[in-house]
């Protein structure tokens, strides 16, 4: 087992391009069918809509990590983590929370360093 996640289910654009751009695309194995960005991501399994989610494809994926955003994404959170996954839900609504986002997540999967510099870029 590795030390950080390696099949992370993204229900967000948001972090599965943060993961690409974290150079961890690799290890996105789902998206939200809302995903257009980068185009790679597109080819990935879509698993949810926004505010609902496929269970049978996201448990099919074996995922180590689930990312949600917000409250809007709650109840399928809830429902995830009674079925035994780990998520983490954001709820960045300012620049400040976008940037902090790009860097938890970057500790999340092991590549800190990685998401400090993308974050200065971004700033």
């Amino acid at each position: 087992m590795s030390a950080y996640p390696q099949r992370i289910v993204c229900l967000t654009e948001e972090t599965t391009e943060t993961l690409y751009r974290l150079g961890a695309g690799d290890r996105v194995v789902g998206v939200s069918g809302y995903t257009v960005r980068p185009i790679e991501a597109r080819q990935k399994p879509k698993v949810s809509a926004f505010i609902n989610a496929r269970y049978e494809k996201i448990e099919a994926l074996k995922p180590d990590l689930i990312l949600a955003f917000s409250d809007l994404q709650a109840d399928l959170a809830a429902e995830l983590i009674r079925k035994g996954y780990s998520v983490v839900t954001f709820n960045q609504r300012s620049v400040a929370e976008i940037l902090q986002m790009v860097r938890m997540l970057g500790g999340l999967v092991g590549l800190a360093g990685k998401a400090e510099e993308l974050a200065r870029e971004l700033e």
